[in-house]
């Protein structure tokens, strides 16, 4: 398929998806919005590709926001299908079952910080501001910032960011728990790449069970936790990866996992 407002490349089992309009600092409108979930929906269907790195093009922005102009024309009717469109595209992207990890590489504001919350990880460039200033503009968060946000960082500090709608540096980030790591600019993207390798390594049943687990059972309580845990092992328990995995380290050799 052939875009217009993003990039994709495919190497070493990694998918590098680019939101790629600098010129706008990488704003979201919802025609980029439908390239990502196309570019999603292809990933996901490709046994090939088993981790995403998602960064902006630019040296200034990761997604500065959502694009004004577009989102200033909206009625409620609109504003609500716009919302839930939006919605579902990092729905697929929070529970792709493959691991998609953010490269914030500037600003990542409004809907740039949702899209990164719905990443499984967040890696930022010491440059990085991230925040949810819809509140400046008399609107909420559209894109799931009310909800994800408050499970990062735990709500007091998210009804503080929510509510101002201060932009805050990577580091801040990093010690309220938005992103994982913040690194220079230039180690962005190869740190990204050194994670991916090592997810790559491991079998890709049990990373997508895995991150099944976490995401699921973030919604339950405990004892349904656990039970949706139990009940993924015993699926593990009887795949081919778990049976080369468990063999391979009884020989001591490295596992050739084939993903079923």
């Amino acid at each position: 398929m052939t875009y217009e407002n993003i990039l994709v490349e495919k190497k070493n089992s990694i998918a590098y998806v680019t939101v790629n309009r600098p010129r706008v600092l990488n704003a979201l409108n919802m025609a980029t919005m439908e390239e990502l979930r196309a570019a999603f929906t292809d990933v996901k269907a490709d046994p090939s590709v088993r981790v995403v790195i998602l960064t902006g093009a630019g040296e200034k922005a990761f997604i500065a926001g959502a694009d004004i102009g577009e989102l200033s024309q909206h009625n409620p009717v609109s504003a609500k299908e716009y919302t839930h469109r939006g919605q579902s595209v990092l729905d697929m992207i929070e529970n792709l079952g493959k691991p998609v990890i953010a490269c914030i590489n500037g600003f990542a504001l409004g809907g740039g910080c949702e899209l990164a919350m719905a990443c499984t990880m967040r890696l930022a460039s010491e440059n990085a501001k991230l925040g949810q200033p819809e509140v400046k503009l008399g609107l909420i968060p559209g894109y799931g910032g009310s909800q994800r946000l408050p499970r990062l960082v735990g709500k007091g500090i998210a009804m503080q960011h929510l509510l101002t709608g201060e932009m805050v540096s990577a580091q801040e980030a990093h010690r309220i728990g938005l992103v994982n790591e913040v690194t220079p600019a230039a180690e962005l993207i190869p740190r990204a790449e050194a994670i991916a390798q090592k997810i790559i390594a491991n079998g890709p049943l049990a990373v997508q069970y895995t991150m099944e687990a976490v995401n699921k059972g973030m919604e339950m309580t405990l004892p349904e936790g656990l039970y949706l845990e139990a009940v993924l092992f015993g699926v593990a328990c009887a795949t081919e990866d778990k049976n080369e995995g468990t063999k391979a380290f009884l020989e001591k050799r490295p596992a050739q996992f084939k993903g079923r």
